[in-house]
């Protein structure tokens, strides 16, 4: 058999256009909706990110500001500037891009911002929240690849799901909200003993490591649905650079029956969730959202 390819482009493109008519529905209340982003260190990599992040806000009707600090800024003085716009009701959502430089510590100035304006969902209390199930604002990967399962119309209750990869922006959220749909999850990490022993069981198999390939056809459960989370650039013999996942698409896609392509599935979906997660803490700051999705 070969899987169906799960379309992460179509199905961000349809939580785009969610978020724009939500947007407008503010609009109309006389309420904007609107992400600061604060970049520490103006990078070229940085730069072109804020540009693409800034086009993909203006895009749904969202206002978008880059605050970007010199490299040498001390946490005393971006802690400041965090808490500037916690108060600053006009700043709907705030998100800090990392990575941060090796003298300030990112769990620290993640735990300044605001929980309702932490729209990438990486407050500790936000994922503390997830973890008692009352999920205020999620990360955004992990959403996206929730959101990628439902797509296929596999059920989730009770389901034996096996996450790969156990960092704290990816792994462990989607090993959370996992467990939050009732699917009975394994989480595999480096000092996991048969790791191939635990992904053939999986009927739900996330791969979250940033390791190219390191999950191929034979280590896939016949059917299952399989999400690649990796984005690896890899060095092809004419030099050029090539964009793979952590799963080796061509033999696990003979296996599985449900399977995201890399590029093309969880990527362009985090970016969309980020969207609805800075629409929601709008929505959360006017009081309209008590409770996030299932």
């Amino acid at each position: 058999m070969s899987a169906k390819i799960i379309d992460g482009s179509g199905l961000a493109e349809s939580i785009r256009n969610e978020v724009k008519r939500g947007v407008a529905r503010l609009a109309e209340k006389g309420r904007a909706v609107s992400l600061t982003a604060i970049l520490v260190g103006s990078t070229p990599a940085g730069e072109l990110y804020a540009q693409r992040q800034r086009q993909a806000c203006e895009d749904v009707g969202v206002n978008y500001d880059l605050k970007t600090l010199p490299a040498d800024v001390d946490s005393r003085r971006l802690v400041q500037t965090i808490q500037a716009l916690n108060h600053d009701a006009a700043v709907t959502g705030i998100m800090l891009h990392l990575p941060l430089p090796k003298h300030l510590d990112a769990t620290e100035m993640q735990y300044a911002i605001d929980p309702v304006k932490d729209v990438e969902g990486v407050n500790p209390a936000n994922i503390g929240y997830v973890v008692y199930g009352h999920t205020l604002i999620a990360p955004c990967t992990a959403l996206a690849v929730i959101e990628l399962i439902k797509s296929t119309g596999f059920p989730l209750r009770g389901a034996e799901a096996v996450v790969v990869g156990a960092s704290e922006i990816a792994g462990k959220p989607i090993t959370l909200l996992l467990a939050e749909q009732m699917a009975t999850t394994t989480l595999c990490h480096i000092a996991t003993k048969d790791l191939a022993g635990h992904t053939r069981q999986a009927e739900v198999l996330v791969v979250a490591v940033g390791k190219p390939g390191l999950i191929k056809g034979a280590d896939v459960r016949e059917g299952a649905v399989v999400i690649d989370v990796g984005i690896n650039r890899v060095a092809q013999p004419d030099g050029t650079k090539k964009t793979v996942g952590d799963v080796d698409f061509e033999t696990a896609k003979q296996s599985a029956g449900w399977i995201t392509p890399v590029p093309g599935g969880v990527g362009p979906m985090t970016v969309a969730m980020l969207l609805k997660n800075t629409l929601r803490s709008a929505e959360l700051a006017g009081g309209e959202a008590a409770s996030a999705e299932s």
